[in-house]
């Protein structure tokens, strides 16, 4: 069928296979216009009938930048534009790589298939272990805690559900007497130091006014209350713990300001770390930083409710996990602290430059940073030589995908599209920055970045591109592997021991580990394939 060739603005940006797709009607291989900027030079590409790209074959050899243009062309001189900018150089050993300059975030404001951020009561009571949760919400909610975090049978764990009934969401009855009746149950069977109250989409939508009530409640029962609205109506689950997290901050002691100028020049100010790690992880970033002549005043969260740390105007302040935004600017509005805009310890690289920048402020020259990162980048060979050279492609989950790109890229991984649900860029500043160093130094085209991605144009990108390895939520994996896509649950970097340098062999244990898989599948295939199988449905309905 012939189409109407009608004429078109189209820019060639450094994104991979976006929706600027060719019009239709264009059936030649040279018609295809410059899908981004990053495509490998023995990439053979192909067009259907309907213009999309449906077939990219994978390539061994690094790939190169082509520089952004706008072109404004029709018909054969669009396909001859295209066939230049696509075309490989010749005796590419001898000229330099060309990679873009600038970064590319687009935004698609598609749907989002996560968990709900009321998850983060899992990690966080096992965090601060005098404390209580008490989630307020409906039975979907209760269902969802029951599954996701398991039932435990030995174990008493220290949250639970107060369920809102119709009666409760028509006013019927009064919400203070049935909280005032839990918490007094909480107190005399736990006895805890402090109750946090999470609220959910329910006492959302019918306006609780859970702050009040908490502020009443706790002068009554003698118990500090905090409030989190950790409901569904964030972008990501992992924003649960930072809704706890900026709640928490209101609760932290005031430091009292020396008058004195001189007192105030002698004494260093204090470092305060916020986001929740396990023990092990916190003592050995702290220790790290204790290497480097400086000392972790406190952590937020601590691990007890009483050893909050003290917060004021003399007060640094540095996070170390991308989705805390919120509690950073409430730290620096609320408080007056001072934030260190940081990369995050995540993998050798991101754990070195984070010492730095706090090193920096402190004015202090890091110590053997360069030698302990080198040692460990040798003691992870071993991961490196299987992933070196794998695509890999985020679909956007818990926000971690920044700095978990950045990592994999400096391991030799090619990083086609990394989908985030949501997106600070000042939070992440620092993270971008070093991931432009790193595309730089390895001499590879910056990765397109997308905001909100709509699930449905990516499943599409995914089928052309063809990557070794997609990063998803639990919600598209079983579907991706149905397909023949290798997949890994993001969730799992979520809970996992990431952070600091010792760490970043689990995170290139999760990823070698569906690879891994997939080789043995294919070395040893089972004995029977079951896929050829067919069933007679007449005989089973005789049956």
């Amino acid at each position: 069928m012939n189409h109407e060739v009608r004429k078109k603005n189209i820019l060639l940006t450094t994104s991979y296979a976006n929706r600027m797709l060719p019009p239709k009607g264009y059936l030649k291989t040279s018609n295809i216009i410059g899908l981004c900027g990053a495509i490998p030079p023995s990439y053979k590409t192909f067009v259907r009938p309907t213009g999309r790209v449906s077939q990219v074959l994978r390539s061994t050899k690094q790939m190169s930048g082509i520089p952004v243009a706008k072109t404004h062309l029709e018909g054969e001189a669009l396909g001859q534009a295209s066939e230049t900018l696509l075309a490989p150089s010749k005796n590419r050993q001898d000229q330099p790589l060309l990679v873009d300059e600038k970064m590319v975030i687009d935004c698609e404001t598609g749907n989002y298939h996560t968990f709900c951020p009321i998850s983060c009561v899992s990690w966080l009571y096992q965090k601060i272990e005098d404390s209580f949760f008490l989630v307020i919400g409906t039975k979907t909610c209760g269902y969802f805690l029951q599954n996701a975090l398991g039932v435990m049978i030995f174990a008493e764990p220290r949250y639970a559900m107060a369920e809102l009934e119709e009666s409760d969401i028509s006013a019927q009855l009064n919400d203070y007497k049935e909280l005032k009746r839990l918490c007094l149950q909480i107190k005399q069977d736990r006895n805890p130091s402090v109750i946090v109250w999470i609220g959910t989409c329910t006492t959302e939508i019918i306006k609780m006014n859970l702050e009040g009530l908490a502020s009443r409640l706790e002068d009554e029962i003698k118990v500090p209350i905090v409030v989190a609205r950790a409901n569904g109506l964030d972008y990501a689950f992992t924003q649960g713990e930072d809704t706890v997290l900026a709640a928490m901050v209101e609760k932290c002691p005031k430091k009292e300001i020396i008058l004195d100028e001189t007192s105030q020049k002698n004494q260093q100010k204090k470092l305060v770390l916020f986001g929740s790690l396990p023990g092990p992880v916190t003592n050995m970033l702290t220790h790290e930083l204790k290497k480097q002549g400086i000392e972790v005043a406190g952590w937020l969260p601590s691990q007890r409710y009483s050893e909050l740390p003290e917060l004021s105007e003399d007060v640094y302040v540095c996070g170390i996990n991308p989705f805390l935004s919120r509690t950073a600017t409430t730290l620096m509005r609320n408080r007056k602290c001072k934030l260190i805009s940081a990369p995050f310890p995540i993998g050798p690289d991101g754990t070195r430059a984070w010492i730095e920048k706090i090193c920096s402020v402190y004015q202090i020259v890091p110590q053997g940073l360069l030698e302990r990162e080198n040692k460990i980048w040798d003691s992870l060979k071993e991961y490196i030589d299987i992933i070196k050279g794998k695509s890999v492609f985020f679909m956007g989950d818990n926000l971690l995908e920044i700095s978990l790109a950045r990592f994999l890229i400096r391991c030799g991984m090619i990083v086609y599209e990394i989908g985030i649900p949501y997106m600070d860029k000042r939070f992440q500043a620092a993270e971008l920055a070093l991931l432009e160093k790193t595309c730089s130094e390895m001499q590879v085209p910056l990765p397109r970045i997308v905001e909100k991605p709509d699930n449905y144009y990516q499943i599409q990108r995914i089928r052309e591109l063809e990557p070794d390895l997609v990063i998803t939520g639990m919600a598209h994996a079983n579907p991706l592997e149905a397909r023949g896509i290798t997949t890994k649950w993001s969730v799992e970097f979520t809970f996992a021991q990431i952070h600091g340098f010792s760490n970043s062999r689990e995170i290139l244990e999760l990823i070698t580990r569906p690879l891994k898989r997939n080789k043995n599948l294919w070395q040893n295939p089972p004995d029977r394939d079951f896929a050829d199988v067919s069933i007679d449905l007449t005989t089973l309905v005789k049956n």
